[in-house]
């Protein structure tokens, strides 16, 4: 993935604008071309007279037109070489799954899009768009906090990946060093060690169940880093907290910070797919998320 190739849905919003900078953060770090895609919706699937139809398909295009203009403003402003920039119009009725078939069309490796806009500020809310993507795309799906446009840092510090050890893990964490590589990051693994709702901290013993699994999550942590070492800096943190979110919370985040989660086990083989637990992860973190295929992502999307 060192010639990574970036798309990013883009919106004539607040969203469109925080997905913008977040892919342009990415072509920057990454040194490589950007492709700016407005998904809009087909035809009528009935036919009508001749004159409404073909009105409506023009309605349709400029104003898919107006928004890349738009984009292209935009553009100007975050850093990005224009002759870097490709822009594309595509008829789906779905924005996700459209998104995905501009991804086969220019062979991207990474999706960029905005939270949906009832999210918090600084949070990522799934909408429609976030949800076909997060449920079906073949590549790597990156998603920009809102209000990320007004606060996005110069540049990127490090990624962090949610650790689980499982018998599929290898793949999507070679993804997710192959992502670092291309963005010049060192990589933090992490794994939240949750205990058991509504116990204490101070009844937790040495010999407790969540001792034994915190001490688990660092020896799966050193396996993990072996595997990516020494290709690579790599450091590791076990985080012992109650509930998803609190724990989260008390993991140290950078600015420049970028989460990547691994798909659910459950999702089919080397395609996204948000499961419960990396689902809460997303809505609790503070940063950008990238959301990882399960299995091995063999070259671009065809």
């Amino acid at each position: 993935m060192s010639d990574l190739r970036v798309l990013v849905g883009y919106s004539p919003d607040d969203r469109g604008d925080d997905a913008l900078a977040l892919a342009s953060l990415v072509a920057r770090a990454a040194k490589v071309p950007m492709t700016v895609a407005n998904v809009h919706p087909p035809a009528w699937p009935s036919r009508g007279p001749g004159a409404v139809d073909t009105e409506w398909v023009a309605y349709l295009r400029e104003q898919s037109a107006a928004a890349l203009r738009q984009a292209e403003e935009r553009i100007a402003g975050l850093k990005v070489p224009g002759r870097d920039v490709e822009f594309r119009v595509h008829a789906h009725r779905g924005s996700g799954r459209g998104l995905i078939d501009v991804a086969r069309q220019v062979e991207a490796d990474l999706i960029v899009i905005g939270s949906a806009p009832r999210g918090r500020r600084d949070r990522i809310a799934i909408g429609s768009t976030a949800d076909q993507l997060l449920h079906g795309s073949p590549v790597p799906v990156m998603l920009a906090p809102r209000g990320y446009a007004g606060s996005a840092p110069g540049a990127f510090e490090r990624l962090t990946v949610a650790y689980w050890r499982r018998r599929d893990v290898e793949a999507p964490l070679q993804v997710a060093a192959r992502i670092a590589t291309s963005l010049g990051l060192p990589v933090r693994l992490v794994t939240l060690v949750l205990r058991p709702p509504g116990l204490p901290a101070r009844f937790l013993g040495a010999d407790d169940v969540v001792q034994r699994q915190y001490e688990q999550a660092e020896k799966d942590l050193a396996h993990a880093a072996g595997l990516l070492a020494p290709h690579m800096e790599v450091t590791t943190e076990a985080v012992q907290g109650a509930g998803i979110a609190k724990t989260l919370g008390t993991v140290d985040m950078r600015p420049g910070e970028v989460l990547a989660l691994m798909s659910s086990h459950q999702g089919p083989l080397r395609k996204v797919f948000l499961g419960e637990s990396s689902g809460k992860i997303l809505r609790a973190a503070p940063c950008p998320v990238v959301v990882l295929p399960r299995g091995s992502v063999r070259g671009r999307t065809r």
